[in-house]
């Protein structure tokens, strides 16, 4: 029998857990779930026998895969997929899949939700600013953005995008302004929303110089990865200027050296775009059924390697 292992150090939702259970056992597979482990070597062994592996921040990395004798599939219950080790995903004949778009309007809502918190103080008592005749910069217009673009414009914003891999007039049609570089972007921005992945060409990409570029009073949002930020260079601007802020869903790694500057910055307690009831039960339906059709039919239409 087919085996379907969820392995989510982070759980999925009770009742986004008994919909993925259900697809997977009607299709007449078996569903095992590994969840709250405290050793990574309990997702080693655990993978040993499954032929398909469903996670959400989880490592699949090496020693997952190439232990995992029977293993056809992994399917990232999200958009991001640098926890996956494609290389050795491949060279195994192991087909990597994420789940586009089922998370994307409850990051899009935390980024708007954050951008709100840091310019009213944190919701201290003191007078803050509005986001309405603001300009927002979009770096990277695919799912996520969208989102961002459509809540963004019901606060009354500018909307402006950079994105070399999205046609124009793909974003232009949403009404949203496009610029041609990232510099135009981020200086012609009072808020940029991050969306861009975790690569080679992107870590460390978001940095001082390019920061520096935005106006007063600029935000920069990170919803994407604490990997693409250079925190050297944004402690620096930091220090050179009390009206930048910088709020994100995941800490930087130097949150100790950034102390002094609290008041510019605000970072959830972990990870938070995707933690919504309905983003949970989308991202985690949409893992199943594209193992199903992956199995059943050869459906490879969301692989990432």
């Amino acid at each position: 029998m087919t085996k379907v292992l969820i392995a989510t150090e982070k759980p999925f939702a009770k009742v986004a857990a008994e919909q993925i259970k259900g697809i997977i056992t009607s299709a007449g597979y078996s569903c095992v779930f590994l969840e709250k482990y405290t050793d990574h070597q309990d997702f080693v062994q655990a993978a040993k026998d499954a032929d398909a592996i469903i996670i959400r921040s989880d490592k699949a990395n090496q020693a997952v895969i190439e232990n995992a004798e029977k293993l056809k599939i992994i399917v990232r219950a999200g958009a991001g997929y640098d926890n996956v080790d494609l290389q050795a995903a491949t060279a195994k004949g192991v087909v990597v899949m994420n789940t586009p778009g089922q998370n994307s309007n409850a990051v899009a809502e935390l980024a708007l939700g954050m951008m709100v918190y840091q310019a009213r103080n944190h919701f201290n008592g003191s007078s803050g600013t509005e986001l309405k005749e603001k300009t927002l910069g979009i770096h990277a217009y695919g799912n996520v953005g969208k989102n961002v673009a459509r809540i963004a414009k019901g606060f009354g914003m500018k909307v402006i995008a950079f994105d070399p891999f999205v046609a124009d007039a793909d974003i232009k049609k949403d009404g949203v302004e496009v610029v041609k570089t990232v510099e135009e972007l981020y200086s012609q921005s009072n808020y940029v929303s991050l969306h861009i992945p975790a690569n080679e060409k992107t870590k460390n990409s978001i940095n001082y110089e390019l920061l520096s570029k935005m106006p007063a009073n600029a935000m920069l949002v990170n919803t994407a990865r604490k990997e693409v930020i250079d925190e050297a260079g944004l402690k620096q601007l930091l220090s050179e200027r009390s009206d930048f802020r910088y709020v994100s869903d995941i800490a930087p790694s130097n949150t100790g050296e950034l102390e002094a500057f609290s008041s510019q910055l605000f970072f959830t307690p972990k990870k938070m775009g995707a933690q919504t009831s309905e983003a949970n039960i989308n991202a985690g339906i949409a893992a199943a059924e594209q193992i199903i059709g992956f199995i059943e039919k050869g459906d490879i239409t969301f692989k990432v390697n």
